[in-house]
């Protein structure tokens, strides 16, 4: 699914009136549809309402959508304030509707005219719900005076607040907060996310997301300017291709797992493993020979080779092996706990360069590249790199603040720098390829902050490229399916308790929830069950 800026989110509406013929009011009755029906879901009890409608259209939908409760039957107070702006065009339209159905079940009270923003709060402070109608996504500054201050009075009323389109005093294109807003249960968008839907801190105010239909074609949001999507369930499902009954391990790939330290046997076993659960027909690790015995007894499905180690690190005897180990592989997963002396630096760089299989490439793998980023753009096959924002920001010669303050631009940066499939992991990891835009996957939770995740990942990814899957598809589907083992995970142990162990075991039933085989509805923790036509921004 994209995720629009506010001005392609424009253009989408103006192509489905200027070319469809599609009237703007019939849009906005559209939009105050999909947020009556979504309100009336989530509150199934209420019987009186409060709708609060500021200038432009935002407001003329928060009228359109007064007036549909009151149909259905809710007492409805529609509260509006403009500051004297008024409304024209279709807003007007709508504010003369409601005008016309007062006392019909619908009470209309002027703010403007009255000045009375304690009365109107008194009337909310009954309702069963509250409606924020304010402001959309287009806001690009501050809330200030009597909205600044009605804003943080609608925060203190003891009803649920369901957003329309955005939280109030929010900016649909900035992830950061731009003043005083509103902290809503529900956000009810239309056609597609913004940025403010999807990334922190603004998201954490606009609580659970839903995607509401505007009866436009998806053709006119998948044509909007823009190259920044959310990847959904449905995608990411027809990446993962059905076995032929008549399959052998041959036909699943054979990965080359580089990995482990003393002290650190226990990320070689984490990602040899993950690879084994993610479909790799066979894995074969390439550990320094002081932690093979560990190794070997902990990994017992996977075969090993030893690397031999010198008081340098991994030198010229490793690299022979290496490469020896490498021979016909159909991939290879390099870089947990190899630890980051010189010796072991340099072996890592002469490998990576002159491999011919494609890659994934972690954590003391990508350190050996550590202002050197350019070079792996030579290698002859595909890369994923998959950093946390401290090994991207060494990557890039840049602070890890630099990374965190521009996750977006700092994970493009990478990828055209690479040439390679850049994941940068983290809350909402974000999946970049030269060209190709930028994805962000939905699942995982705070209790994957812990060692050894990035392992497991790290693995299944390789796995998914020795299996012949393109770097950008096995970047997604590792990802997604890695973050949704997570939250199945959670969802049994909790965040706080939560070990890569645990994520490990719930790949399977990842897996067989990307597959179709179980259900999606409730995998991800703190999701319930979708309903059809609604899509979801991550919590």
């Amino acid at each position: 699914m994209k995720i629009l800026s506010t001005a392609a989110m424009r253009s989408v509406d103006r192509a489905a009136v200027e070319e469809l013929g599609v009237p703007g009011v019939v849009l906005m009755e559209n939009a105050a549809l999909g947020v009556v029906e979504a309100a009336l879901a989530r509150v199934p009890s209420a019987e009186s309402a409060a709708v609060f409608c500021g200038p432009g259209n935002n407001g003329g939908d928060g009228l359109a959508i007064a007036r549909h409760l009151a149909v259905r039957g809710l007492r409805t107070w529609a509260l509006v304030l403009t500051e004297g702006r008024g409304y024209t065009g279709d807003a007007a339209v709508q504010f003369e509707i409601a005008r016309k159905m007062q006392g019909l079940g619908l009470e209309l009270e002027d703010l403007d005219q009255t000045g009375e923003l304690t009365v109107a709060l008194e009337r909310a402070a009954q309702a069963d719900l509250v409606i924020d109608a304010l402001f959309g996504t287009g806001l690009s500054r501050p809330l200030e005076g009597r909205f600044a201050e009605l804003v943080a009075a609608i925060n203190e009323l003891p009803a649920p607040i369901i957003a329309v389109d955005l939280p109030s005093g929010l900016g649909g294109d900035h992830a950061e907060i731009l003043g005083p807003h509103i902290e809503a249960e529900v956000t009810v968008t239309f056609a597609a996310p913004k940025i403010a839907h999807i990334f922190m801190p603004a998201a954490s105010s606009a609580g659970e997301v839903v995607v509401s239909d505007l009866g436009i074609p998806d053709q006119l949001v998948e044509r909007a300017e823009g190259d920044l999507f959310l990847l959904e369930p449905a995608h990411v499902a027809a990446l993962l291709g059905p076995r032929q009954v008549d399959a052998h391990k041959g036909d699943f790939g054979h990965l080359l797992v580089v990995a482990g330290s003393a002290g650190k046997s226990g990320a070689a076993v984490l990602a040899t493993q993950a690879a084994i659960r993610a479909g790799a027909g066979l894995v074969t690790a390439a550990v320094p020979e002081d932690v093979l015995p560990t190794f070997a007894a902990a990994s017992i499905e996977s075969m090993s080779v030893g690397l031999p180690v010198t008081s340098s690190g991994l030198g010229d005897p490793a690299l022979a092996a290496l490469r020896a180990a490498a021979t016909e592989k159909s991939a290879v997963a390099l870089g947990p706990g190899l630890g980051t002396a010189e010796a072991t630096g340099e072996t890592i760089r002469r490998f990576v360069l002159e491999s011919g299989a494609p890659l994934a490439l972690d954590a003391d793998g990508l350190n050996a590249f550590a202002g050197r980023l350019e070079l792996l753009a030579a290698r002859k096959a595909p890369a994923v790199l998959t950093p946390h924002p401290g090994e991207l920001g060494r990557l890039l010669g840049v602070e890890t603040g630099e990374v965190t303050a521009d996750r977006l631009g700092s994970v493009r940066a990478a990828a055209e720098r690479s040439g390679s499939v850049v994941v940068l992991k983290g809350h909402l990891s974000v999946i970049a390829a030269p060209g190709e835009g930028v994805f962000v996957n939905p699942t995982g939770n705070p209790g994957m902050a812990t060692g050894g995740s990035g392992d497991v990942l790290t693995g299944m990814i390789g796995a998914l490229l020795g299996q012949g899957l393109d770097p950008i598809a096995a970047a997604q589907l590792g990802t997604f399916v890695h973050g949704l083992a997570g939250d199945l995970a959670a969802g049994d142990v909790g965040e706080v308790s939560l070990s890569a162990g645990d994520l490990l075991g719930r790949v399977p039933a990842a897996f067989e929830i990307v597959s179709g085989r179980r259900p999606f509805a409730g995998a991800c923790k703190g999701r319930e069950a979708e309903e059809p036509g609604e899509t979801r921004a991550p919590e």
